[in-house]
């Protein structure tokens, strides 16, 4: 069984030409006999699914594009008929439709996800939010709780030595609350995204099989988040650096707000490296290169959902996290200190409110951009069909019968 996926265009192992020197799709290779079953995960010691990789020479023909699904004579498919979007009922192994997901879609899916297969994904969110915020609790207490700062705040003109400790303090502090959150956000991402994947083919994953999946592409994980960290800032950092080495300093503002423009298209184009890398173990800039390709042509849409999910993020973490503020507030010595309190007390509070909110965000963020992802990939590349095969559909426009989400 092949241990990655097949890019766009290349032959997976043991794929070549055929006897007539014809390329063969790797989801036509497998077998639609009942009798066999279906390849277990997407990933992991086993490899991942055969019958989920892209068609050779890239897009499959039959979807076109972005064309419409509709219902014709013979059953579901892609038409660009006069009436537009029309919605099929596509096979339904798992968490998803197997077809062009909306916008409603996609947020189900990640809700369903969390409810269907809510031990691991609770085990994982709430495992890493617990590391992240302790961490950020022993980090705030070392080092924004000292002399250094104390003093800080006590002068209304500190000397230099005292803002340059100061400074120190919180350099430390923020390196490590970065880190922390860094480290995180790839454990979450990668185990979560391993989970999204084998409830879209109705398939049950234990926290140990996520682990197992994910853990031989955590370095390359860590170092695609740098990477993606690097392109985005890197529009800002060089308009900002060529406005002020021409001398042209009341341009910087404008510098800077175009900067942000670029930062944010190139943040959406490469949105989709994470499951990239993690479904189809791709390296780091191969991964960035794949969402930039499924991100071509449908940038303004994939904007409006990962807006659309941010929003959603900051309000939910908010009404979550304001009770926790309010009663941190009241064993705050002072009113200035609210929300930023070194004390014991308040901290641990605050921290209970950002678990809470982590344990909501995490699985949500992961399995839209998950979702997201494979949208992208069955509107580009027919994934739907292989998805089909791989859960074990003889035939892919057929509804099963097992449970619904």
């Amino acid at each position: 069984m092949n241990d990655r996926w097949t890019p766009p265009g290349e032959p997976a192992p043991g794929e070549g030409p055929d006897e007539n020197g014809q390329g063969q799709a790797r989801g036509e290779q497998h077998s639609l006999d009942k009798q066999t079953p279906p390849p277990q995960g997407w990933g992991g010691a086993q490899g991942p699914q055969q019958g989920w990789s892209t068609p050779p020479g890239g897009e499959a023909p039959h979807h076109g594009g972005e064309q419409h699904w509709s219902q014709g004579p013979g059953g579901y498919g892609w038409n660009n008929g006069p009436h537009g979007w029309q919605q099929p009922q596509a096979a339904k192994p798992g968490v998803i439709p197997l077809r062009p997901l909306g916008v409603g879609e996609i947020l189900d899916g990640a809700v369903s996800t969390a409810r269907a297969h809510w031990r691991p994904v609770l085990a994982i969110a709430l495992g890493i939010a617990l590391l992240t915020e302790a961490m950020g609790i022993i980090a705030s207490r070392l080092w924004l709780n000292n002399d250094a700062m104390a003093a800080l705040e006590a002068n209304a003109e500190p000397t230099d030595q005292e803002i340059l400790d100061a400074m120190t303090s919180g350099l430390f502090a923020g390196s490590v609350l970065a880190v922390t959150a860094m480290v995180g956000s790839v454990l979450a991402t990668a185990m979560l995204t391993i989970v999204v994947s084998r409830a879209v083919l109705g398939q049950k994953v234990t926290v140990g099989e996520a682990w197992a999946d994910s853990r031989g592409r955590l370095l390359r994980l860590f170092g695609l988040v740098v990477a993606v960290g690097l392109a985005t800032a890197l529009p800002v950092i060089a308009l900002v650096l060529m406005t002020a080495a021409t001398g042209m300093g009341p341009f910087i503002a404008v510098g800077v707000i175009v900067g942000l423009v670029l930062a944010v298209w190139v943040w959406v184009s490469l949105s989709l490296a994470a499951p990239a890398l993690m479904l189809e173990r791709q390296g780091v800039f191969t991964a960035m290169r794949r969402s930039w390709h499924l991100v071509t042509g449908s940038w303004w849409r994939v904007f409006g959902i990962q807006l659309l999910i941010l929003l959603l993020l900051v309000v939910v973490t908010s009404i979550v996290q304001v009770p926790t503020t309010m009663l941190a507030a009241l064993f705050t010595d002072s009113p200035a200190t609210v929300g930023f309190s070194t004390e014991w007390t308040p901290l641990i509070i605050n921290g209970v409110g950002a678990v809470l909110g982590s344990v909501i965000g995490l699985p949500l963020t992961a399995g839209v951009t998950a979702l997201l992802y494979m949208d992208r990939r069955i509107r580009r590349e027919a994934l739907d069909l292989e998805l089909a095969r791989a859960a074990g559909l003889a035939d892919p426009d057929t509804p099963p019968t097992g449970p619904a989400y």
